[in-house]
């Protein structure tokens, strides 16, 4: 019985937003024009369910690049409405058109100067006499087999919100950058925003030593620094290798007098290599395409200038 209840409401909630999709005309164009334009905020208020649907609404454009904010219809109408200012743009949502807090506060509204946008399934409303655009989200019927709880009428509510978010995002040229900057603290964020500069060793925890460095040396410096490995470089400073952990066990199997031999016998020549400038989530892919543990931070001449080591990428949340 359950399941035959849920899938007929998602038909019918599917069924409603294709018939929207169907019926979008230049009203959509002309609103998502007018939100382009404004030299304000975009300011979303709906009451009761629609008026959840609306902070989700403005949470979506927030994030995509177009300043909003929820406005409560009722606290409106006690102080709030002092937030609005002409150069702002108004969307609210109301399935009637006659949400009494909304109404009630539409003559303020234009008293103000704000343009209005309405989201409603009652072209003859309240709302939409009084709207300088209009967004058509009516609905043949709710979800709900009462017909009373607002299911259908939400979702596509919902649905309409994300067209013009996404649509704004496209009109504005929105990149993956400008996304990463306002989700600085997301994985997508970090993914976009952290290069490898940002958290590469340097300095004292980065060992460097020369090639001819005795193995022993070496493993004291990776000691001192607390590092998976040491960058090996020739006596111009520049890296032709790296010794590792890896590269420790690999030979311990087979030269008992490992420890005085020279780095330059047993390490890891012409190792893979990253810039400074790269992102720190490209440091992270070579890793695990290459089953490695670190890698080697150069500059235009070679010179190591930092480790990326894979404890560091962990630490960042990248991962």
């Amino acid at each position: 019985m359950s399941l035959r209840i849920a899938k007929r409401v998602l038909r019918i909630e599917r069924d409603a937003i294709s018939r929207l999709a169907n019926r979008l005309d230049s009203n959509f164009e002309k609103a998502v024009n007018a939100l382009y334009k404004t030299k304000g905020r975009v300011i979303v208020t709906g009451m009761g369910k629609p008026g959840f649907v609306a902070q989700k609404i403005s949470a979506t454009l927030s994030s995509t690049g177009t300043p909003s904010l929820y406005l409560h219809p009722a606290e409106a109408l006690h102080g709030d409405l002092g937030r609005v200012t002409k150069e702002d743009i108004i969307l609210a949502l109301s399935n009637s058109g006659e949400t009494e807090e909304i109404v009630k506060f539409l003559p303020i509204v234009k008293r103000i100067g704000a343009k209005l946008i309405a989201m409603t399934g009652n072209s003859r409303s309240t709302l939409t006499r009084a709207a300088d655009y209009t967004l058509d989200v009516s609905v043949k019927r709710e979800a709900c087999p009462l017909g009373l709880a607002p299911t259908t009428s939400t979702t596509v509510m919902l649905a309409m919100g994300d067209a013009l978010a996404v649509a704004l995002l496209d009109k504005k040229g929105f990149k993956e950058k400008d996304f990463a900057f306002f989700h600085p603290g997301g994985v997508l964020g970090k993914r976009l925003i952290l290069t490898v500069s940002d958290i590469m060793r340097k300095g004292s925890a980065n060992p460097i030593v020369n090639e001819n460095a005795k193995v022993k040396k070496v493993l004291l410096s990776i000691t001192r620094s607390r590092a998976g490995s040491a960058s090996v470089v020739n006596s111009k400073g520049r890296l032709i290798g790296i010794f590792t952990d890896g590269d420790l066990r690999r030979n311990l199997e087979i030269d008992t007098g490992l420890i005085e031999r020279k780095v330059k016998d047993v390490m890891t020549k012409n190792p893979t290599v990253i810039k400074k400038d790269r992102l720190a989530a490209e440091a992270f892919d070579i890793l695990r395409s290459k089953k490695i543990d670190e890698i080697p931070v150069v500059d235009d001449r070679r010179r190591p200038i930092g480790l990326v080591d894979v404890q560091d990428l962990l630490k960042a949340g990248l991962v």
